[in-house]
């Protein structure tokens, strides 16, 4: 039987970290610093407001879903960047993670590239347990790279755009920016084109393309 790659088994390593959740609540925080600046011009206390805007999504988290480590995550993410704008007074440096985790990421997705270990492909190869066996097909193997490199394009966008405001200190250009280029808008676009990529990808076990199977396009 075809699957489609980016279904709920491929996509159940990202669940595992998070998901679509953690990407939210980061964004969120973003957003909830940049308005409370601009509405008080107080860095430490804007960088309260996303702390606790956080820590309500944590606690809804844990009731819910009961995933503590998860929701530990976001806090540990957002209390960095408060740390970092409180202790130093700049607003900037609120943003200042989300600028590194970008320019890493890209560094890391670049390297795979390189290397000829996409880092979809190991991501999607364990989500769906067959380890690397996907390296013994190089059709899979060409799919995985392009949606790596899709990837690596959103992180050297998104480092080429952060860099140059966070140097510059421009604090509302770089919160937008860091909000929709370093969290969920980017992130669902390049999960989007992955999936137009890999949805008519067959499962390992049987090679074989089945359109009917897959489903209607979409």
């Amino acid at each position: 039987m075809s699957l489609n790659v980016l279904t709920q088994k491929s996509l159940s390593l990202f669940a595992a970290v998070g998901g679509w959740r953690t990407v939210a609540e980061g964004a969120a925080s973003r957003v909830l610093f940049l308005v409370a600046y601009l509405v008080t011009d107080q860095v430490l206390t804007s960088a309260l407001v996303a702390v606790g805007g956080v820590v309500v999504f944590a606690v809804a988290r844990v009731f819910t879903d009961r995933k503590y480590w998860q929701a530990a995550v976001g806090l540990v993410v957002v209390g960095v960047s408060a740390l970092l704008a409180g202790s130093t007074g700049h607003a900037v440096d609120f943003y200042l993670p989300t600028v590194l985790m970008q320019a890493a990421g890209g560094a890391v997705f670049l390297v795979s590239i390189l290397v000829r270990w996409p880092v979809i492909g190991l991501a999607v190869g364990a989500a769906r347990r067959e380890r690397f066996g996907w390296r013994r097909d190089p059709a899979r193997r060409r799919r995985y790279q392009v949606c790596t490199a899709v990837f690596l394009a959103k992180y050297g966008i998104a480092t080429m755009v952060l860099v140059p405001l966070y140097l510059a200190g421009k604090v509302t250009p770089l919160g937008i920016a860091a909000t929709l280029l370093g969290g969920a808008p980017a992130m669902g676009v390049c999960v989007y084109l992955c999936w137009r990529i890999l949805r008519a990808q067959a499962d390992p076990t049987n090679p074989a393309p089945a359109p009917a199977v897959i489903g209607p396009n979409r």
